[in-house]
């Protein structure tokens, strides 16, 4: 539910300043917070610039790449609803980079939960492709499948250099390496900024919510379950954020696009049944 809102925030301060614009602000705001919270906790700061390094390019592929596809995609008109379920391929990713880099097993099971997942996901995505106006186009698409890339190798990334450093001191990096990628980007980009209240409480949301809260409940369970596990659970994202969207901003879902819905969360019921 969290992660869904990442979307919501993004298209509501989407008009108010360019995208990369936003990421910076953001991620400036976040790495004080964090460095705060941090020392306020005792965490265990890495001493290896091997480690920092680690953090920092997990960071680069997690959050400035991924949330950077993101966030032009939903600039350029792409409905929130419709990049959460683009980003809804990250599962079957992870599990395959999973798969091949960390030797995690992969059941019958996943394998099942995964096709349909994905089968849901195109019937949910599907009739807005080609749609005049729908902002789905081959250059929106492109930026969030480089966004979907980038998060599942950040994903499996972080399960295998970065598993032994302290959440919130890797987390701190994490965003240093975001911000190697959205600041010289932003150089790119307007900086005028309309600081209207709709603005700024998108902001404040992504900033404390989205990029303390939940990220941090992302690396726990990174590090306490397998990798395909928890990429299974970003199924349920693009089914949140579509009802969210329809109330909020009234995006439609036809009737094909809600029996794909409840195909996702079959799917996910299905990957994460126990024996």
């Amino acid at each position: 539910m969290l992660w869904s809102t990442g979307f919501i925030g993004s298209k509501l301060g989407a008009p108010y300043a360019d995208p990369m614009v936003f990421l910076s602000i953001r991620f400036a705001l976040v790495l004080p917070l964090l460095g705060v919270i941090t020392l306020a906790y005792g965490a265990t700061w890495p001493t290896s610039k091997t480690q920092i390094l680690h953090c920092i390019m997990t960071g680069i592929l997690v959050h400035g790449v991924y949330l950077g596809g993101i966030f032009w995609a939903i600039d350029q008109g792409m409905p929130a609803g419709a990049s959460a379920i683009v980003v809804g391929l990250q599962p079957v990713l992870s599990a395959l980079t999973a798969a091949a880099l960390l030797k995690e097993d992969i059941r019958p099971k996943h394998w099942a939960g995964m096709a349909l997942g994905t089968v849901g996901l195109v019937a949910v995505l599907g009739p807005k492709i080609g749609v005049l106006g729908s902002g789905i186009n081959p250059w929106t698409l492109a930026a969030a499948l480089t966004a979907v890339c980038a998060i599942s190798l950040g994903t499996v990334y972080q399960k295998r250099f970065v598993p032994g450093t302290d959440l919130l001191a890797a987390t701190f990096w994490q965003y240093v390496g975001a911000l190697l990628v959205s600041l010289p980007l932003s150089g790119f980009e307007s900086w005028s900024i309309d600081w209207s209240g709709q603005f700024i409480f998108a902001l404040a949301w992504l900033v404390f919510v989205l990029s303390i809260g939940a990220i941090l409940l992302l690396m726990v369970l990174i590090r306490k379950g397998a990798v395909s596990q928890v990429a299974s659970l970003f199924y349920l994202v693009p089914v949140a954020t579509a009802i969210e969207s329809y109330f909020l901003f009234g995006e439609i879902l036809s009737v094909i696009q809600i029996v794909g819905m409840l195909l996702v969360v079959l799917s996910v019921l299905l990957i994460r049944r126990r024996a």
